[in-house]
Formats: structure tokens, C-alpha cells, sequence
């Protein structure tokens, strides 16, 4: 099975690169793609419980990322950036593992492809 890394640098509901990031990892899970997204900077906020969409035009992704460890993505979020952004460890979405950035580096080392959003 390919080894895909997708690490996510922007928040979510700024832009399009979070549900594309979303939609792409669960394309490559779909085609049985082992699929890292992983989550840095303000992209550790697509992995905060009871995200606010309100006023944002965008479509609430807390589900779709739920979806995605459903289908056996594994989602990582560093642990640095989790600090930064203020999220409190009971405050993240259930399956998302929290790694250190060598951690980190280690997936996207293994993986064939690397995909930045």
C-alpha cells in the first residue's frame, strides 16, 4: 500500500485548502491509499471539538474529519502548534494523535508523496 503524508498549515474556514485537504485524504483512503494528514500551525484547528463556522460561508468540517478517521486516515497534530493555538488536550476531536514534530517528520520521511495545503 502507497504511503501518502498531507500536512495542513492553514485554519480551516479562511480558505479552501482544509476541505481540500479533507477531500483529498479521504479520496486516497478511498482508492486504499495509507493516507497521514497532518495537522500544523492553524491547521491544528480542524481538529478542535465544536469548531464555529457562524458567518464564514464555509461548511462546518468537524464532521468530515471524523469521517476521515472513520475510513482510516491517520490524523496527527503537532503538539507545538497545538500549544500555540490555545487548544486544551480534551478540546480535540477523538483519534487525532498528538505528536511531536520529529514524530512528524518521521511519517512524511516514509511517505511516497507529500501533499501540502
Amino acid at each position: 500500500m502507497s504511503k501518502i503524508a498531507m500536512i495542513l498549515r492553514k485554519a480551516p474556514y479562511g480558505d479552501i485548502n482544509a476541505a481540500e485537504a479533507v477531500r483529498h485524504a479521504m479520496g486516497g483512503a478511498a482508492d486504499e491509499l495509507a493516507v497521514s494528514l497532518i495537522l500544523v500551525d492553524g491547521g491544528v484547528l480542524l481538529a478542535k471539538i465544536g469548531q464555529d463556522d457562524t458567518g464564514t460561508g464555509f461548511t462546518n468540517l468537524e464532521g468530515a474529519l471524523k469521517d476521515c478517521i472513520d475510513m482510516g486516515v491517520e490524523v496527527y497534530a503537532d503538539k507545538q502548534s497545538i500549544r500555540g493555538q490555545h487548544i486544551e488536550a480534551e478540546d480535540i476531536v477523538e483519534g487525532v494523535k498528538v505528536t511531536s514534530g520529529a514524530e512528524i517528520a518521521e511519517i512524511v520521511k516514509e511517505a511516497k508523496a507529500t501533499m501540502i495545503f
